[in-house]
């Protein structure tokens, strides 16, 4: 149930001699899963191999709209060999960024998640804030999520991108019950008047309510993420992996 963003630890990627010590340390905290994303090129090969030896599995992985378009294959036999279920559209290129670039996009997945499901695996979107700009009485992602016709694209929302956009998060998870397989979360504090993200269950956020959302909504996998750690990364999972583990228990959800 819960898992880490690599993104999150991607300064600690780069090094092939170190990927296996990271894994192992993240295994050791009490992930049993991570979101695959920030690999180095030269580290991709051996992933796979070196998950299986920490004792790890992928949940999902962050391929570009562009390599999904363009190099369909090597993702799913990527994502095949690390057991990844989802694979998920990280943000749009800048030119998608407009009422008509939304709604191309969400024409657009139909066609990449058939070609996905014919191999096993479902195509998701996680969400930033700009997304929530709004065109008349719809915002850009309600445009990619209810233009994508039957669900075809599933929701990975973001709680932190979803409260710095002005909408409550357990509102938007609720909303789209049955859609959100994946949900990152972390935190939100106020530094000098300005937001920031933080451990989850260090900052000011709903977390109880969050939650109990989530389970309402069958969410799957409950994935720890920041973007910008302002402690040492590992020490901010952690952080963030207690205090989760906690609050999971609070809301009565069995994992």
């Amino acid at each position: 149930m819960i898992a880490v963003q690599l993104y999150t630890v991607r300064d600690q990627l780069q090094e092939p001699s170190r990927i296996a010590d990271v894994l192992i340390r993240l295994r050791e905290i009490g992930y049993r899963a991570v979101e695959v994303a920030g690999l180095a090129p030269n580290t991709v090969a051996h992933f796979g191999k070196m998950l299986k030896q920490a004792g790890l599995i992928a949940c999902a992985a962050h391929v570009s709209l562009n390599r999904v378009k363009g190099d369909l294959e090597r993702v799913v036999a990527e994502c095949h060999e690390w057991g990844c279920e989802y694979v998920v559209i990280p943000s749009l290129p800048d030119d998608y960024r407009s009422r008509e670039g939304y709604n191309r996009f969400a024409t657009e997945a139909v066609e990449l998640a058939d070609r996905l499901h014919s191999h096993g695996l479902q195509l998701a979107y996680h969400n930033h804030a700009f997304e929530l700009e709004r065109y008349g009485e719809q915002t850009g992602l309600e445009a990619v999520l209810g233009g994508a016709s039957d669900g075809a694209i599933q929701a990975e929302f973001d709680t932190y991108w979803l409260q710095y956009g002005g909408v409550d998060p357990a509102d938007w998870i609720r909303r789209f019950k049955h859609r959100v397989p994946l949900v990152h979360l972390k935190d939100m504090v106020i530094d000098r008047g300005h937001p920031v993200d933080a451990e989850v269950g260090e900052g000011n956020m709903n977390w109880l309510h969050i939650l109990d959302a989530c389970r309402e909504a069958g969410t799957r996998w409950l994935v720890v993420e920041q973007d910008a750690p302002r402690r040492d990364p590992m020490e901010s999972v952690a952080i963030s992996h207690a205090n989760l583990t906690k609050l999971i228990d609070a809301v009565g959800w069995e994992s």
